[in-house]
C-alpha cells in the first residue's frame, strides 16, 4: 500500500471540478459535516480535462474522471460505486450561432472542452468528421458567439456544465443534445463522469473512502439548502433556481449508486467508443462495491 499517512492521519487528496454539482457532492466532506475517522481529505478544484491528464500520473488518491479518460486509466484507478454524473436523456450539447444540421457540421471546427472528456467521445460517435480546437470549458460559449479562437474560425461548440442551461442567453442554437441522442441509440443514460480511486491504496482504504464519498453525497441531498448555498460559490453567475436545477441534473439517485443500469451504461459507452474507433482499447469497467455499513 502507498504510504499516505501524514502526522498520524491518512491523507486523501481529492480532485473535482470547480462547478456547482461537484461542490454540492463534496459539501459534506469539505465542511467536515461528519466524522471520517483517521482520514484527512484535502480538496483540489481543477477543471475536468486537467484532472484527466493528472490521473495518468496518479497524483490524486480520489479524483473526478471523465469515463472517456477512464478507458486509459483502468490499470491505476477503480470506479467508485457513487459519485456518478449521469445524463438521463440529457447531456453535453453542441451549439452554434444559427440553425445548423449535423451534415452541415461535417468537416467544420468545433470548440471542445478537452479530448479526454466524455462529451468529446460522445460527439465523435455522433459526428466522426470534424476538426476540433480545445478551449477552456467556461469559455466555449463566448468563443462560439464570437466565432473565433486564437485566430481560428469556430463553427460550433461542445458545451458541458452550466452552459447547458445558459447557451440561449447568448443567442446560440442547439444542434444536438448528446444525452438525448445516446438515449435514442441505447435506451440508457449517458455516463459522463465518475470518481476514480487509486488501486494501490488497498482494499480497506478503498472501501472506507468510497463510504465517506457516499456519505458526503447523501448529506448534501438531505441538507439541500446548506449544500446548495455552498455550491453557489461555483455556479459562475447561475441564479439559485438554475443552480438548483443543474445540481439536480447531476447529483441524484444515480450519484448515490450507479445501479445495474448505470453500470451497463458505462460498459456500453466504453464498448461503443472502442467499436467506433475513438477509444483505442476495449476496457471492462471495475467498480468498487457499494458500502453496506451506512
Amino acid at each position: 500500500m502507498t504510504d499516505t499517512a501524514t502526522q498520524g492521519n491518512i491523507r486523501i487528496r481529492v480532485g473535482h471540478s470547480p462547478d456547482a454539482d461537484d461542490a454540492f457532492m463534496f459539501y459534506g466532506l469539505a465542511k467536515d459535516c461528519f466524522d471520517v475517522g483517521p482520514y484527512r481529505f484535502e480538496h483540489e478544484l481543477v477543471d475536468i480535462e486537467t484532472l484527466n491528464r493528472r490521473a495518468f500520473k496518479g497524483e490524486l488518491e480520489l479524483t473526478a474522471l471523465s469515463l472517456h479518460a477512464y478507458a486509459y486509466l483502468s490499470d491505476r484507478y477503480m470506479i467508485c460505486s457513487c459519485g456518478a454524473s449521469m445524463g438521463d436523456n440529457y447531456g453535453p450539447m453542441v451549439v452554434a450561432r444559427g440553425n445548423v444540421t449535423r451534415e452541415q457540421l461535417a468537416g467544420k471546427t468545433i470548440a471542445i472542452p478537452g479530448t479526454l472528456t466524455t462529451a468529446y467521445l460522445s460527439c465523435r460517435m455522433w459526428l466522426k468528421d470534424f476538426e476540433h480546437v480545445v478551449v477552456p470549458f467556461d469559455q466555449v460559449l463566448d468563443v462560439v458567439e464570437h466565432g473565433t479562437y486564437e485566430g481560428k474560425k469556430i463553427d460550433a461548440g461542445l458545451v458541458i456544465h452550466e452552459g447547458q442551461l445558459t447557451y440561449q442567453s447568448q443567442n446560440l442554437h442547439l444542434v444536438v443534445d448528446l444525452g438525448k441522442w445516446w438515449m435514442e441509440q441505447t435506451g440508457l443514460p449517458l455516463p459522463l463522469g465518475a470518481n476514480g480511486i487509486r488501486k494501490d491504496l488497498g482494499p480497506d482504504v478503498i472501501r472506507d473512502v468510497n463510504k465517506y464519498l457516499y456519505l458526503s453525497i447523501k448529506h448534501g441531498l438531505e441538507h439541500r439548502k446548506s449544500a446548495l448555498d455552498y455550491a453557489l460559490g461555483w455556479g459562475r453567475g447561475l441564479e439559485r433556481d438554475k443552480a438548483d436545477t443543474f445540481v439536480g441534473m447531476y447529483v441524484n439517485d444515480w450519484t448515490l449508486d450507479f445501479g445495474d443500469r448505470g453500470r451497463e451504461a458505462v460498459r456500453q459507452l466504453l464498448k461503443r467508443g472502442y467499436e467506433s474507433g475513438v477509444i483505442t482499447k476495449l476496457v471492462e469497467p471495475e467498480f468498487v462495491d457499494p458500502p453496506t455499513d451506512v
